[in-house]
């Protein structure tokens, strides 16, 4: 078992051109994803903290920075996720498997649901970004065409 948090500094990114970087130094993306899990009795998807502790000291002591969740995490996520200098890539689950573009009270319901979850995530320091149309299935981009499909996004 890790005890120890890995002596990592976490400073902010910035973006220059196509490139992330940690100060002067390029930060490399070295990620996991992280889920899904069955639902706990809170209703989020993730594991009870000190499982999460366990395996995300684990993740940092491997040179993993950063995390994939498919679903927006719980708050004690976003907190290990600092303490130990993983970044996370939040995913904003919608329904993006069916033609969501015929209904436009379907786009107004997934918009706002959208704006919810990255509001609830209160700008935490652990977001790298947000995963939004996560692998939106080829036959809707197909049936709308990619610009339909980019312009929702």
């Amino acid at each position: 078992m890790i005890t120890e948090t890995p002596g990592k500094s976490y400073q902010k990114l910035r973006i220059s051109g196509k490139f992330l970087y940690q100060g002067k130094s390029k930060f490399y993306i070295k990620g996991v994803t992280y889920g899904t899990f069955a639902p706990q009795d809170e209703g989020h998807q993730f594991p009870i903290p000190g499982l999460v502790e366990k395996d995300f000291a684990m993740m940092a002591f491997k040179g993993i920075n950063t995390v994939r969740t498919y679903t927006v995490p719980p708050t004690y996520v976003f907190d290990l996720a600092l303490k130990y200098g993983l970044r996370l890539m939040v995913g904003l689950p919608w329904e993006q498997h069916i033609t969501f573009l015929d209904d436009k009270k379907r786009q107004t319901d997934i918009i706002k649901r959208v704006q919810e979850a990255a509001a609830s995530c209160r700008q935490h320091p652990a977001i790298l970004c947000f995963a939004v149309g996560n692998e939106i299935p080829a036959p809707i981009v197909r049936w709308y065409g990619p610009k339909k499909i980019e312009s929702f996004l």
